[in-house]
């Protein structure tokens, strides 16, 4: 009697892990498995419990799954900690800085500051409004950035596009989602490289059941990559996780994410929330086309916003 209570309480443990890498494995997450896969990271110091309960209680078939279960999660992961090689890029640098300002409260001489320090080609907004904008032309970042693509307006469908050089071929790109979120765009030249297009990416929120079908929705009509043409980044909140199956099929098109390609993947971006003792998750990103070299990535804090500021440093190909 013991040895069964003491097999089926190991088993009890172990299963909900098997299913949630099966899942991730096979990109089925669906309503509220959507929620719970953006924390799949977290998983991989999970799955040490139930093998070493195993392992105490001496129950070898839990042992050996639990163990298969640690070993497959972790190589999901892991990567994102490491870095991969990055293309021999001989263009410009280009300093890209991404922010969610959380419907304007975001902190305008924090993102001004950043800009400065950081030399910033571009900044890309979401949830950008108007009294936003006028301040940050208050704290100087109209002399800073003085080109721009915008779509300021009031609550979180905003968006904007900031460049030191001029954008050409600018425009808004409304999603059809449940939150209707606005996307900036527009193409910058640097001298020595060739036009890069840049878009301020912001699908819908997985927030409820019902919203699973938009977010997918829009997540799939982001623009793919166009590996022979011009060269594209998205830059924002995309509302996923590289464990989202929509997200790394948007990478398949020929993206790279700059923070896993330079070992910050795992670096949160988003969360606490709203005080709740929930750990952060990695839903800002920013996708650059596979000619591109990331050289790094920094994540900064940014008063008034539930969301961190994502900095890219990257290298483009001469043009």
């Amino acid at each position: 009697m013991v040895f069964t209570a003491a097999t089926a309480a190991c088993w009890a443990i172990v299963a909900p892990g098997v299913g949630w890498t099966v899942v991730r494995l096979l990109g089925a997450e669906r309503g509220p498995l959507v929620q719970l896969v953006a924390f799949t990271p977290y998983l991989v110091l999970w799955s040490v419990v139930p093998l070493l309960l195993a392992l105490a209680l001496r129950r070898r078939g839990p042992a050996v799954v639990a163990a298969v279960t640690a070993l497959a999660v972790t190589a999901l992961v892991a990567p994102r900690a490491v870095g991969t090689a990055q293309p021999a890029t001989t263009g410009p640098t280009l300093r890209i800085l991404t922010a969610n300002v959380l419907a304007g409260a975001g902190d305008a001489q924090r993102l001004v500051d950043l800009v400065r320090a950081d030399e910033v080609d571009i900044l890309v907004m979401q949830e950008f409004t108007p009294d936003l904008a006028a301040e940050l032309d208050r704290r100087g970042l109209a002399g800073l950035l003085p080109h721009r693509q915008s779509n300021p307006q009031v609550g979180t469908v905003g968006s904007a596009l900031y460049a030191r050089l001029p954008v050409t071929d600018g425009g808004i790109r409304h999603n059809r989602g449940g939150w209707g979120f606005s996307q900036a765009y527009g193409t910058v030249t640097l001298p020595g490289a060739p036009p890069v297009r840049v878009e301020s990416a912001h699908p819908s929120a997985p927030y409820a059941i019902d919203q699973v079908g938009p977010w997918r929705a829009d997540l799939a009509a982001q623009p793919p990559a166009t590996p022979d043409g011009m060269l594209q980044i998205l830059a924002g909140d995309f509302n996923a996780t590289l464990d989202h199956a929509p997200l790394r099929a948007l990478l398949d098109t020929g993206y790279a994410d700059a923070a896993d390609a330079v070992g910050a993947g795992l670096v949160g971006t988003w969360g606490p929330y709203d005080g709740a003792l929930i750990p952060p998750v990695v839903i800002d990103h920013v996708l650059v086309d596979r000619r591109i070299a990331v050289r790094s990535v920094e994540v900064h804090a940014v008063g008034g916003s539930d969301h961190r500021a994502v900095l890219a440093e990257l290298r483009l190909p001469a043009g």
